[in-house]
């Protein structure tokens, strides 16, 4: 057959130039010159990215502005696809190794009995895995197009499959390597799938725990994880129904894949020791469970042999009963013994069977007949053939001698086989039914007490020993008195006898010495006496005390002076010598060393903090922040990274845990687990410098002084949260709230007795908010509540409130699903909320997996900053309307340039909330443009190790201005340079910041109650050192007459 030019095969080799066709025609040549234009402006187009790329990627890794417009859409940040992408990748990964382990594991499984269902189940398994992996890759490819492609649906789908299974007359599954997605798969099927998930890894344990022979709880706890938690995600996702293609559900999506993930690993793990261990340790035991069998068939063969061959002296006689009955139990043993031997292969044959069902699902009647019958068949085969051994003997006319023996080894072959039997069947009994709690033998023991406790038993068990005991003491006791009597006499007369040799001897010795008694003989006592020992340091017993230990001496030297020994000071205690002397005198010295520090404690020594310092200081790193397209992110640069630690003071002497400015600006307000809260006055100072009567140089300067300290009786102060006014101040406690003028005083304290986690005024400065728990309590200033706005099963942390009051962003922690799962080892689901409180709905929830803690708006209402704990980056959330609701979009993420963790909430700053400030724990600032997601000025600490805990910028200040708490109490203040007017000096301040009316280097910090007033609660208890400290402040208040307000 003959082909044209068109059949030319253009895969062949191209460095085959005999394989050349001819020369195309004018028309194909016109078709590849525009096929190679489209190839080569495509390959530049690459070129092109892939050179940008490498650029972007020179000037500053991981923060380049993500430019993204004003709808939620995938993000375009170079550094977040990578990120991403990588995510994804580790994903599949994880999921391969998973699917190689159960590869590897159906292999081996192969080998044992019942191996069926964990076959047909490690296959589903598979299957569901390749599905949800396909669902993720879908998912991952929406939110990074430019780095995870996606898969084609020819390449994973096969419509052929179902009728190749048909066809095939064997059930096995088909041993692929991947397992194919049978069916069309969306975004929306993502619930449905986790839950079938789910049902896939339980009968995969359950199939795992058929196997009796061996269980292991690592794997039983990692699926037993794995399930929980796949449900509680099934179960969540339902509330996103219709949302799943919208970026920020698809985000949450993609953050699961990394908790699924760390399952994944955790099965695979467990799965790979289970093969090694599990598998070898299964088969032995069936290998083990088969050779029993085989060897009780070998034995009831052998049996049955030997009963045949006996019944031949006996099938012959017929002619008495007794001979009958002979043969009756013969041919009994025989069928039984038969019997034995085809169960006993047919149990083996079963156990070895790939196909064979489970344990649980064979009926009692069939595990008994198969595992049980050939054992008690053997055993009755053995007890018919004994007996019919025994009738024989007497029915053949034996001698009596034979008879007798023949019987009574017979007798007790029968009993011990009877009773081993009975043992083995209570046993069995037993495990059934205590679980394995007890054994036989405390079964037995129970049994045993409780038989003795019975009325009449235990009458005849106790009374005859009690009779047995009476009788015994009563014997012993007459005995003894009978000894005693015998030794009394013997003692008696011996004691007689050796009175009447003592005599004798006595006249004898006096007949030969009569004169040499001495006088003073007749005081002598007749014991002897010996002199008095003084005791030594090893007798003396426990060391003396100071006291004692004078009274002796004392009592020693007194007898001396008077020349008499005084024997009772030696008996009372020892003398001490010189060495112990000295040391009772180091003791009583160390001790009112000891009560003069208590009683006065050295003073002066404060805590240390870390300084921080800008990272554009002498000799420190410049950060090119990229080609920069906007001129207003150019002009705040220079202004941030003019930004200096100006006033650095000890506010509390605990934690500092929020700091706030007011709407004004003219006061800081702090709070701190010292259970106090102080009020800073903010103000503006003046100072002229000059050379003679000229003047050459005017400074103005921010200063600070201590306003007000607002005491708490008990109770750490949690909050601060200025009126939108700027003349009340809230401040939150564990289960109250406090309210507070400007000027101190305690207006009203409100008693919550409940947990109130954060605290939020209302626009018009009428009410607040309370979050409490599940609930957001409206509250007017008497205490009063106006409203209630309930959340089911969430546990709310913080709110914002819109400035026309109609609407609240909430952020909080789920604590339960809709069907009231619970995560078993993953972090739960929290979300955002845009709730209306007029119509007191929910409009629309976003899940996020981070834990989110704060939320704040900016002043146009249009979009949140929230912020999380850890080392999650803030996020901007924009609330876009929709008809008469609105809708939480993802704005930005806003990257740092290291992995930071970070401390307290974000806040904006900068004119019309530009900008985004965040602290980390370590000593690092972070500001950020808000609109593009720049880094516009990072600072750091100068050691590692700091301790901010909070950040807050001042929105009404001219100048740029924020301060930071820190762990120690320490408040530091940061602004730009002070304003200079007139010539300019070559050398500027050491310090701007002052506390008093003198200039005070920076690096003295001022005494933290220096106050003007001191505000106490309603049940203050703070007394006159409080008095003295406002005493003494009103002389600052004539030296701070020279400054200017804001």
């Amino acid at each position: 057959m003959g082909r044209g030019p068109e059949f030319v095969d253009t895969a062949a080799d191209p460095n085959d130039f005999t394989a050349i066709p001819p020369a195309p025609t004018a028309e194909q040549q016109g078709d590849r010159g525009h096929k190679r234009k489209q190839t080569l402006l495509s390959l530049l187009d690459a070129l092109a990215e892939l050179s940008k790329g490498e650029e972007l990627e020179g000037l500053v890794p991981n923060q380049l502005p993500s430019f993204e417009d004003d709808r939620d859409v995938p993000t375009v940040d170079e550094h977040l696809q990578k990120v991403g992408a990588e995510a994804f990748n580790k994903f599949q990964r994880r999921v391969m190794n998973l699917d190689k382990e159960l590869r590897n594991f159906a292999n081996a499984a192969r080998q044992l009995g019942s191996s069926v269902g964990i076959l047909s189940s490690s296959f589903h398994l598979r299957g569901r895995l390749a599905q949800i992996l396909y669902l993720f890759r879908e998912n991952a490819a929406d939110l990074f197009p430019r780095k995870v492609s996606r898969q084609s649906r020819e390449s994973i789908t096969s419509t052929n499959l179902p009728h190749f299974r048909r066809g095939k007359r064997h059930r096995v599954p088909p041993h692929v390597h991947n397992p194919i997605v049978m069916e069309k798969l969306d975004p929306e099927d993502f619930p449905e799938q986790l839950q079938m998930f789910a049902q896939d890894v339980t009968t995969f344990l359950d199939c795992l725990n058929e196997f009796p022979e061996f269980t292991d709880e690592a794997v039983n706890a990692a699926i037993l994880a794995l399930e929980g938690d796949l449900k509680y995600w099934a179960s969540c996702l339902k509330a996103y129904e219709g949302q799943f293609k919208y970026p920020a559900v698809q985000r949450y999506l993609h953050d699961l894949s990394s908790e699924m993930g760390e399952h994944i690993d955790s099965i695979t793990s467990s799965l790979s020791v289970f093969i090694e261990i599990g598998v070898p340790t299964i088969r032995f035991a069936q290998k083990h469970a088969s050779q029993n069998l085989l060897n009780l068939s070998t034995v009831a063969t052998f049996f049955s042999a030997v009963t045949a061959t006996t019944m031949q002296f006996s099938f012959d006689m017929t002619d008495s009963t007794l001979a009958n009955a002979v043969n009756s139990f013969w041919f009994t043993s025989l069928v039984f013994s038969i019997g034995a031997a085809v169960n006993s292969l047919l149990g083996v044959t079963w156990k070895q069977a790939m196909y064979r069902s489970p344990g649980h699902r064979v009926p009692w009647w069939v595990l008994i007949w198969i595992k049980r019958s050939p054992l008690a068949f053997l055993v009755l085969s053995v007890a018919c053939f004994s007996i019919g051994l025994v009738l024989f003997a007497y029915s053949s006319g034996q001698h009596q001698v034979t008879c007798t023996l023949t019987t009574v080894f017979s007798a007790c072959s029968i009993v011990g086989l009877g009773a081993v039997s009975i043992w083995f069947a209570s046993e069995r009994w037993t495990f059934s039914r205590h679980n394995g709690t007890k054994w036989l033998a405390d079964v037995l023991s129970e049994t045993k007490v409780k038989v003795k406790s019975t009325r009449g038993v235990k009458w005849l068990i106790y009374e005859p020993r009690a009779w047995a005991w009476t009788c015994s003491r009563w014997t012993q006791r007459h005995f003894r008195k009978l000894s005693d009597a015998v030794s009394e006499l013997s003692a008696r007369t011996i004691s007689r006898l050796n009175t009447v040799s003592d005599e004798k001897l006595a006249d004898a010795e006096r007949g030969v010495t009569p004169g040499l008694t001495s006088p003073m003989s007749a005081y002598a006592s007749p014991e002897p006496m010996s002199p008095p020992l003084r005791r030594g340091a090893s007798e003396s017993g426990p060391l003396p005390t100071v006291s004692e230990a004078r009274t002796n001496t004392a009592a020693s030297i007194a007898g001396e002076e008077d020349g008499t020994a005084s024997m009772m000071s030696d008996t009372v205690g020892p003398l001490p010598g010189a060495g112990r002397g000295r040391f009772a005198n180091a003791v009583r010295a160390v001790i009112k060393m000891r009560a003069a520090s208590t009683a006065f404690p050295v003073e002066g020594r404060k805590p240390r903090r870390q300084r921080t310092m800008s990272s554009e200081g002498n000799g420190r790193e410049t950060e090119p922040v990229g080609v920069l397209k906007n001129s207003r992110v150019g002009t705040l640069m220079p202004k941030l990274r003019s930004l200096q630690p100006t006033q650095s003071f000890e506010a509390h002497v605990a934690l500092v845990r929020h700091l706030q400015f007011s709407p004004n600006g003219k006061f800081l307000a702090t709070s701190s687990w010292d259970r106090t809260s102080v009020i800073f006055k903010v103000g503006v100072s003046k100072t002229i410098r000059g050379e003679g009567a000229r003047i050459s140089t005017q400074i103005y300067q921010e200063t600070f002084t201590s306003h007000r300290i607002l005491a708490h009786p008990q109770g750490f102060v949690g909050q601060v949260a200025w009126s939108p006014s700027g003349h009340l101040l809230l401040t939150k406690l564990g289960r109250g709230v406090k309210i507070w003028t400007e000027d101190g005083v305690c207006r009203r304290t409100i008693d919550r007795r409940r947990n109130v986690q954060s605290i939020t005024w209302l626009p018009g400065g009428e009410a607040f908010l309370s979050v409490e728990g599940s609930d957001v309590t409206k509250l007017d200033l008497n205490g009063v509540v106006l409203a209630t706005y309930h959340f089911d099963r969430m546990i709310l942390h913080d709110v914002a409130v819109t400035q026309d009051g109609v609407r609240m962003v909430c952020v909080g922690t789920l604590t339960a699903s809709a069907d009231g799962y619970h995560p078993s080892k993953c972090r739960a689901e929290k979300q955002i909320i845009a709730y209306n409180m007029v119509k007191q709905e929910i409009e629309n929830r976003v899940p996020v997996l981070h834990e989110v803690r704060d939320i704040t708006l900016a002043r146009n209402d249009q979009v949140a900053l929230v912020s999380y704990e850890n080392k999650a980056p803030p996020q901007l959330w924009k609330l876009d309307p929709v008809k008469d609701s609105v809708r939480l979009s993802l704005r930005h993420t806003y990257m740092p340039k290291v992995v930071v963790d970070f401390a307290g909430p974000s806040y904006f700053g900068g004119k019309n909330d530009q900008l985004v400030l965040c602290a980390g724990k370590a000593g690092d600032i972070h500001i950020w443009d808000r609109e593009s997601a720049t880094l516009l000025h990072h600072i750091r600490a100068q050691t590692v190790g700091g301790d901010l805990t909070c950040i807050a910028w001042n929105h009404a200040w001219d100048t740029f201005m924020f301060a930071t708490g820190s762990h120690d109490g320490g408040v530091r203040i940061w602004t730009t340079p002070a304003h200079i007017s007139g010539s300019i000096e070559s050398s500027a301040a050491s310090s701007r910041a002052t506390t008093n009316s003198t200039n005070t280097p920076r690096s003295l910090s001022p005494v933290p109650f220096d106050t003007d007033y001191h505000s106490d609660s309603p049940t203050g208890q703070l007394g006159a050192d409080i008095e003295g400290a406002a005493g003494s402040s009103v002389i600052h208040d004539a030296a701070r007459s020279t400054m200017i307000p804001s």
